[in-house]
């Protein structure tokens, strides 16, 4: 499979693609023009998870920033993975406490991010002021990102993030509008939605997977290239 040709991003939205699985996709959606890459490390429901060897492997051959991706980590876990892989910044996927995020701004030297999640479907299912309270209480930890994810409660044992499921997009343009922090937007995003998706919801950034794979951890140039092509045409 060949990389596809670089190309420039003129969209003020940033574009994380994560699950990567490989330097060679890595490399693809740097090329595409992504600004990041995203890595789960060790996180057992993902099939796109990687160990912090093999995490460090593809962050050291990245061409641009790596986000490593945790899920209910202890602290001490977290400060190991860190220093062992160096990456840009740390998403807390989990149910990670603020008092966590405060324990650790200190300790590492990257940035860190934090996940909050919109339940998918209808605006009723999202306890408004909960999800502000914790966004406030995340700035006040020093967390440097939030990103907006959708949780699927329909399983059996709700699934966080990774659903390829959308939230309803005027509550978290809403939410985004009052957040105190950059807010990445994640959650059934792909190339036919993209745009739309920016336009509507306004975040700092947009954050994908499922999206732009060709099959489960694996990457589709082709559907890279068409993201990004949205992103740029977005207003």
């Amino acid at each position: 499979m060949s990389i596809v040709k670089k190309m420039s991003k003129e969209s003020p939205c940033s574009v994380k693609i994560c699950g990567i699985t490989s330097d060679h996709d890595a490399r693809l959606a740097a090329n595409a023009g992504a600004d990041y890459i995203g890595v789960l490390v060790d996180v057992a429901v993902s099939e796109r998870t990687r160990s912090a060897v093999q995490a460090s492997e593809i962050a050291n051959g990245s061409p641009i920033p790596t986000v490593l991706l945790l899920y209910n980590r202890t602290t001490s876990d977290i400060q190991e993975i860190v220093s062992q892989v160096q990456p840009f910044a740390v998403q807390l996927l989990g149910q990670e406490p603020p008092q966590q995020v405060e324990e650790l701004k200190g300790t590492v030297s990257c940035q860190l991010w934090k996940s909050v999640y919109l339940p998918a479907g209808s605006p009723e299912n999202v306890d408004m002021p909960t999800v502000r309270a914790e966004m406030q209480a995340y700035r006040e930890a020093g967390a440097d990102f939030l990103l907006f994810d959708s949780v699927d409660m329909s399983l059996e044992k709700p699934r966080y993030g990774g659903t390829g499921k959308t939230c309803d997009w005027n509550v978290a343009a809403e939410l985004i509008t009052e957040s105190p922090l950059p807010v990445f937007f994640a959650g059934g995003i792909r190339p036919e939605n993209v745009k739309a998706a920016i336009e509507t919801i306004r975040p700092d950034g947009i954050d994908l997977c499922s999206g732009v794979e060709a099959s489960k951890g694996i990457k589709d140039p082709h559907k890279l290239e068409q993201l990004m092509e949205q992103v740029n045409q977005a207003n």
